[in-house]
């Protein structure tokens, strides 16, 4: 590890090796997550990386930093908690589409509301990759994956319009096989300061022969234009919210984000969506317990007890 103020991605390597199959998706959010936060500047110690149960599960394993693998669909309620405990912490959870649009659904609707400053990423590949490509809440009706017998007969879950109308304050989606548009994407996401929200669209090659790398570059078409395009970069596209007081621009911003999320088939957009500034959670706990210690609970003292040789041994 670097001992000077330079942080490289190199940095964030663990000596684990990664054992997702040869062409996952996940290689590529897992490298835009480390060149991410060596870009921002941030050393290990002062990142927790939470993960839920799936493949996605097995991120924090590879990232040299504080972290966590918890419950399946509980990595945001977990990172809430690291993250109230102490605020100083770059917290990211992270986890599968089944994971949290599914049995996380309710913490990722409540998570919203919130607007504690972390960072949400879901790797999104449509399928429960852990146990054998199970169709997931994002899978849309009438696909037949590898190892389903019949085509999926429910409509597919937006995650995007549900964070958007939850009250994310930053929402976006990114592409796994193009690294770099995902890491610049996941540093103006870090630096927010609020929930920010990462969709991230991850071909799974064993699981999920339909959504696969060749699909999204738009090889079936007969343009053989890709599917994938930046959002943000279409004319007249704006995803900041200038006055967030000004509810008419917020409304209207809000209304056109979910629109184009509902974009699919031909063209998929990525990008930021949506994008606002608004007090976070714990500008609410100030406001209402000014006389509340400003530190984190680590450094808080307990009364007749010292926990300094606690700590210590921890170091």
């Amino acid at each position: 590890m670097t001992t000077d103020l330079e942080v490289r991605p190199s940095d964030y390597r663990t000596s684990a090796h990664p054992d997702w199959c040869p062409g996952c998706g996940d290689f590529g959010i897992l490298n835009a997550i480390r060149q991410a936060l060596a870009e921002l500047g941030l050393h290990p110690h002062n990142v927790l990386a939470v993960s839920g149960i799936g493949c996605s599960g097995k991120t924090p394993h590879y990232i040299k930093s504080y972290g966590l693998h918890t419950l399946h669909g509980r990595a945001l309620p977990v990172a809430t908690g690291a993250k109230l405990a102490n605020h100083e912490l770059t917290v990211l959870a992270m986890g599968g589409d089944g994971d949290g649009y599914g049995i996380g659904a309710g913490h990722f609707v409540n998570s919203g509301r919130r607007n504690l400053d972390l960072t949400y990423i879901v790797f999104n590949n449509g399928v429960y990759g852990l146990t054998k490509g199970q169709s997931s809440p994002t899978l849309h009706r009438g696909v037949k994956t590898r190892s389903m017998a019949e085509p999926s007969f429910q409509d597919a879950a937006n995650p995007l319009a549900v964070a958007i109308s939850s009250g994310y304050t930053f929402v976006a989606r990114g592409y796994a096989m193009d690294t770099k548009a995902m890491k610049e994407i996941l540093v103006r996401a870090i630096r927010h300061r609020g929930t920010a929200m990462v969709d991230v669209l991850q071909p799974c090659p064993v699981y999920n022969n339909v959504l696969t790398v060749s699909w999204y570059a738009g090889r079936d078409l007969a343009s053989a234009i890709p599917r994938i395009y930046n959002l943000e970069e279409e004319e007249g596209f704006d995803p900041r919210v200038a006055d967030p007081d000004d509810l008419d621009e917020v409304n209207a911003k809000k209304i056109t984000a979910i629109a184009r999320s509902f974009e699919w088939g031909d063209r998929i957009p990525t990008g930021v969506f949506y994008d606002i500034d608004l007090p976070t959670l714990e500008d609410g706990f100030r406001s209402h317990r000014p006389d509340a210690p400003d530190s984190a609970v680590y450094k808080q003292a307990v009364p007749g007890q010292d926990v300094t040789p606690l700590f210590n041994r921890f170091r």
